[in-house]
C-alpha cells in the first residue's frame, strides 16, 4: 500500500471515524481505524462493535492499493499537529506504517486487517430517505432527554418511529420526556419503531447540518444503516420495548401560562445557583402575571426572583429539578414558552404556544 493524500483531505473523516473509536477496548484492534485504498479512494472505517462508521474521501496519488488498521488516536493527533495544507505520504513498510510529510516522519504500528470487526451486513427491509436538516432537528430537540446508565437499557437511547408522512423522534429517563414531529415525505408499509443506542445518536447527529441533501436510511431488524455524502453509519439497535410515552403526556391542565424564553432560562439559571446540589430543586409560585421562582439550600442560602408572565387563573406552587426546565429551554427556538400545569404533583407540558413540533414534559419534584 502506498498513497499520498491532503492534510485537510484525510482529516475530516478521520475527525468523525476516530469519534467512533473508544479508548478502551476489549479488543486490541478496536483501538485501530482500518484504512482501505483503491483506484483513489480512500476509505477509513471506526467501530465499537456498536456503532460502525466509514467515511469516503480522495486520495491525490496512489501508486499502490492495499488496506491497513493502525491506532486511530495517535493518526488524528498527528494530522492535527502537521501544518496546513500539508501532503501527507503513506506507505507499508516491514509490516509498519509509515507516514512522511516534508521533513516529519512518523512510524506507527499495525494489527492483521483480518482481525478488524465487520458489523455483518444485515439485509434492511425498508430504505427511506430524509433531509438531513429534519433528521438533525429531531434529534437537537429531543436527544439531552435520552437516560444515559439507566438499567432500563432502552431508555438508553432514543426512539425514531416513522410512519407514512411523519417521523418522530422520542427520548426519556423516566424524569423527563421529549417529543418532537415532522411532516416528511416517506412511505412506509407499516409503521416502524426502533431505538437507536445513545452513543450512536450521538455520533450520527455530527454527520448531519441543517441542509436538505438527503440522509437515506436502511431498517434492519437488528441495524440501522444511514448513507449521507461519504459517509455510512451503522448502529445495532436497541432490543426492547419503549414506554408507552403517549400515556404520559398529561391532558387536562388547565393553567396555562406563557413567558418569554430566554428571560426565565436566565431567572432559572441564577435561581439555580442557591438550590440544593444534590436534588437542583426550585419552586415556582405561580400567580396573576406573575412567576416566582425560588430556591434554598442546606446552608440557609435562598434565592427570589420574579418574572412576568401572561396568566390569569388561580394560584400554584409547584417544584421542579430546575436542570430539567433550563433543558428545554435551551432547545426551544421560538422566543416564548407555554408550560400547562394541572396541581402540584401532575407533570408540567412545555411548547411552543400554540403547539409547534415538539412538546416536553416534566416530573415535579416534593420540596
Amino acid at each position: 500500500m502506498k498513497f499520498s493524500i491532503s492534510r485537510e483531505a484525510l482529516l475530516r473523516p478521520l475527525a468523525l471515524v476516530a469519534g467512533v473509536v473508544e479508548r478502551r477496548q476489549t479488543l486490541p484492534v478496536l483501538s485501530n481505524v482500518l484504512i482501505q485504498v483503491d483506484a483513489d479512494q480512500v476509505a477509513l472505517t471506526g467501530t465499537d462493535l456498536e456503532v460502525e462508521l466509514i467515511g469516503r474521501t480522495v486520495a491525490s496519488q496512489v501508486e499502490a492499493p492495499g488496506s491497513v488498521t493502525v491506532p486511530a488516536r495517535k493518526l488524528m493527533d498527528i494530522c492535527k499537529s502537521l501544518p496546513d495544507q500539508a501532503e501527507l505520504h503513506f506507505s507499508l513498510e516491514e509490516g509498519r506504517a509509515v507516514l512522511r510529510s516534508g521533513r516529519s516522519r512518523f512510524t506507527l504500528s499495525t494489527l492483521p486487517v483480518a482481525e478488524f470487526p465487520n458489523i455483518e451486513d444485515a439485509q434492511g427491509d425498508v430504505e427511506l430517505s430524509l433531509p438531513r436538516g429534519t433528521l438533525k432537528h429531531l434529534i437537537d430537540a429531543t436527544g439531552f432527554a435520552m437516560a444515559q446508565q439507566d438499567v432500563r437499557y432502552y431508555l438508553n437511547g432514543m426512539l425514531l418511529e416513522l410512519r407514512s408522512n411523519l417521523v418522530r423522534a422520542v427520548a426519556t429517563d423516566g424524569h423527563r420526556l421529549a417529543v418532537c414531529s415532522r411532516p416528511t415525505e416517506v412511505t412506509v408499509d407499516s409503521p416502524r419503531k426502533l431505538i437507536v443506542p445513545r452513543k450512536g445518536v450521538l455520533e450520527l447527529v455530527r454527520l448531519l447540518d441543517d441542509g436538505d441533501e438527503p440522509v437515506t436510511l436502511t431498517l434492519g431488524s437488528t441495524h440501522v444503516r444511514a448513507h449521507t455524502g461519504d459517509f455510512t453509519f451503522t448502529s445495532k439497535l436497541v432490543d426492547g420495548k419503549f414506554p408507552d410515552y403517549e400515556r404520559v403526556v398529561p391532558r387536562g391542565g388547565d393553567k396555562v401560562f406563557i413567558a418569554d424564553r430566554a428571560e426565565l432560562r436566565q431567572v432559572l439559571s441564577r435561581t439555580s445557583i442557591l438550590s440544593n446540589e444534590k436534588y437542583r430543586g426550585v419552586r415556582l409560585h405561580l400567580a396573576e402575571g406573575n412567576l416566582q421562582v425560588m430556591a434554598n439550600n442546606p446552608e440557609q442560602e435562598e434565592a427570589e426572583e420574579n418574572v412576568a408572565v401572561e396568566y390569569g387563573g388561580e394560584g400554584l406552587e409547584i417544584g421542579f429539578n430546575v436542570g430539567y426546565l433550563i433543558d428545554v429551554l435551551n432547545v426551544v427556538s421560538e422566543d416564548r414558552i407555554q408550560m400547562t400545569l394541572s396541581d402540584s404533583s401532575s407533570s408540567a407540558l412545555m411548547e411552543e404556544p400554540g403547539g409547534g413540533d415538539a412538546l416536553y414534559v416534566v416530573m415535579p419534584m416534593r420540596l
